[in-house]
C-alpha cells in the first residue's frame, strides 16, 4: 500500500523507535554512561507498555521495518513462537502492524547498511514465512516504482529532516531550552551547541552530502567509536540527551508528516511543540479549530456523574498481558464501540462536549475487558488496580499549553505561556488516564483537532476567556515539553 491507503486515524508509535527512550532515562544514562542494553530491564517494559497502548487505541499501527526485528519489546513474541508468534501473524495480515519498507520490497529482506539483531531477523524471516495461505502482509512504500520511490523518499523525508535542523536556530531558544530541561543559566552554551549542530549540518548539505539522525548522533550524542545503535551517550560532549531528545522528535515527526499521519508520542517524551511549528497544520487531524469561543468549549469543565458507580478497576501494567490478548482485546465488541466514539468525534470535533463523554463510557468498558483478560491470564500477573479516572484536554497555541483535568469530582484548568508569536497554530490533545498515573498502565492519548488562529486578536480574547474560567491558575514560564499524558543510501529510515 501507499500512504493515502491508510486507515484515518493510522498512527507511528515512537515508542517502536530503537533508540527511543524517555527524558528522564535519557538524562540517567548520559550521567552514568549506560548503554541501551544496560537499561533494557527499565526501558524494555516502558516500550512494551507503549506497544501494547498503540494496538489498543487505535485501529492501524505502521512501523519501520527494522524494528520489527531491532526491538526486542516487539520481536520477543517472534521468538518464542506458539500462541505469541500467531498472535502477531494475525495482526499483521489485519494490517493493524503495517511495516513501513524504505527501498525493499518484501519485508523480509535484509535492509542494507543498517545493524541488524540476526537472532530477531531470523525469526521475523520464519513469522513472514509461515504465514497461513491467504494470509497476506500489507506493507507501506512511498511508491512501488523503484525511481518514484527514491525521488520521493529523498524529497519527503530526508531533505525535510534536514531543514528541520538546519532550522533550529531559527527557533525561539529560550524557550526551545526550557522545553528541553536546560536551565536558563546554561542557555548561552546550549544555544552556542545549537548552532553547531546546524553548521554541521549546513556543512554537509553543501558539500552534497546527506543530513542523517545517525551521522548527528556520532557528531553530538554517541561515544566515538561504538555503535550508534549501541545506545551509549556521551557526557563530554555538551548537552548530549538535549540533543538526542530533540533529534527523535525531528525525526518521528518527519516521517509521520512524509506518510500523513499522526506521530504516537510515548509518556514522558518530547513533544512536538517544542519545535515552535506554530504555521505548520500539515500533519492535524480531519477538524481545524479557528474560532476561540469553539476551542474554550474544550478546556470547559465536563460531567461524568452517569458512570462514576461503575469505575473500579483498570488494568496497573498493560505489558504483562500477551500480544493474544490484545488481539483477542481487537476483536471484542467493546474494542470497536470505542473506536467508533472517537472516530466520530474525531470527524466532527465541534461536538465535543456532547460526544466525549461517549468516548469515556466506551473506554470504561474497553478497560473492563482489558482487566476480565488480564484476571483470566493462568499466572496473574496482570493484576488490576483501583481507578480514579480523569479526562485531561491539553491545549497547545504557539508557545502556550492550556490543560484541563475533570473526573473523579477533580476539576482543575492550568496554563503555562511561552513566547509570543504573529500567528498562533496548534492542537488539542485529549487524554483518558487513571488520576493518579502510572507509568505502565493503560493510557489513550490523540490529538483530535488542529489549531490555527490568524491574528493576535482571536489569541488574546481566547486567552481573556481561558482567564475567566474557576479556579484558572497560570504559569508565566515555559515548563520541559514532554508528554504527560514520528533508500538505501540512508538506511536508518
Amino acid at each position: 500500500m501507499q500512504p493515502l491507503e491508510l486507515e484515518p486515524g493510522a498512527v507511528i508509535a515512537q515508542s517502536l523507535d530503537n533508540q527511543w527512550v524517555n527524558a528522564e532515562l535519557t538524562r540517567n544514562m548520559v550521567r552514568k554512561g549506560k548503554s541501551l542494553r544496560e537499561v533494557e530491564g527499565v526501558r524494555g517494559k516502558e516500550v512494551r507498555a507503549e506497544y501494547f497502548r498503540s494496538l489498543i487505541n487505535t485501529r492501524q499501527v505502521v512501523a519501520n521495518r527494522v524494528f520489527f526485528y531491532n526491538n526486542r519489546a516487539v520481536s520477543r513474541d517472534l521468538l518464542e513462537g506458539g500462541p505469541a508468534r500467531r498472535a502477531h501473524q494475525k495482526l499483521l495480515a489485519a494490517g493493524a502492524l503495517v511495516p513501513y519498507l524504505l527501498n525493499e520490497r518484501e519485508p523480509t529482506d535484509h535492509p542494507q547498511g543498517v545493524d541488524v539483531d540476526e537472532e530477531g531477523f531470523a525469526a521475523w524471516q520464519d513469522t513472514v514465512e509461515q504465514m497461513p495461505a491467504g494470509d497476506r502482509i500489507r506493507c507501506l512504500r512511498m511508491s512501488w516504482d523503484d525511481e518514484e520511490n527514491r525521488d520521493t523518499t529523498r524529497s519527503a523525508l530526508f531533505n525535510p529532516f534536514a531543514a528541520r535542523v538546519q532550522g533550529l536556530t531559527a527557533k525561539d531558544i529560550p524557550l526551545l531550552a526550557a522545553q528541553v530541561g536546560v536551565s536558563s543559566r546554561n542557555i548561552p552554551r546550549f544555544a552556542e551547541r545549537i548552532g553547531d549542530v546546524v553548521q554541521f549540518s549546513n556543512e554537509r548539505r553543501i558539500r552534497g552530502q546527506l543530513v542523517t539522525r545517525g551521522v548527528l548522533y556520532e557528531e553530538f550524542v554517541s561515544v566515538p567509536g561504538v555503535p550508534v545503535s549501541d545506545g551509549r551517550y556521551d557526557r563530554r560532549k555538551p548537552f548530549a540527551g538535549e540533543i538526542k531528545q530533540l533529534l527523535d522528535l525531528i525525526y518521528n515527526v518527519n516521517l509521520a508528516d512524509a506518510l500523513g499521519m499522526y506521530p504516537l508520542t510515548p509518556s514522558g517524551s518530547l513533544r512536538r511543540i517544542a519545535l515552535q511549528e506554530w504555521r505548520d497544520v500539515r500533519t492535524t487531524p480531519s477538524g481545524t479549530v479557528t474560532d476561540p469561543d469553539e476551542l474554550l468549549r474544550f478546556l470547559r469543565r465536563q460531567a461524568f456523574s452517569t458512570v462514576q458507580d461503575r469505575l473500579a478497576l483498570t488494568p496497573s501494567t498493560v505489558d504483562t498481558l500477551a500480544l493474544e490478548d490484545i488481539w483477542s482485546l481487537r476483536q471484542s465488541s467493546a474494542w470497536e464501540s470505542y473506536m467508533r466514539a472517537f472516530d466520530a468525534l474525531t470527524a466532527d470535533p465541534s461536538t465535543f462536549h456532547d460526544s466525549v463523554e461517549q468516548v469515556f463510557r466506551r473506554y470504561v468498558g474497553l478497560n473492563s475487558e482489558i482487566v476480565r483478560l488480564a484476571e483470566a491470564r493462568a499466572d496473574q500477573h496482570a493484576r488490576a488496580s483501583r481507578w480514579s479516572p480523569v479526562i485531561e484536554v491539553l491545549v497547545t497555541v504557539g508557545g502556550a499549553t492550556f490543560t484541563a483535568v475533570t473526573g473523579d469530582e477533580a476539576w482543575s484548568v492550568a496554563g503555562t505561556l511561552g513566547a509570543a508569536t504573529a500567528t498562533y497554530g496548534g492542537s488539542v490533545q485529549l487524554v483518558l488516564r487513571n488520576r493518579v498515573e502510572g507509568r505502565r498502565e493503560q493510557k489513550f492519548a490523540r490529538e483530535m483537532a488542529a489549531i490555527r488562529f490568524d491574528s493576535a486578536r482571536e489569541w488574546e480574547r481566547f486567552h481573556s476567556m481561558v482567564r475567566k474560567l474557576p479556579g484558572y491558575r497560570e504559569d508565566g514560564g515555559s515548563t520541559a515539553a514532554t508528554s504527560s499524558a514520528t533508500i538505501q543510501e540512508i538506511p536508518e529510515y
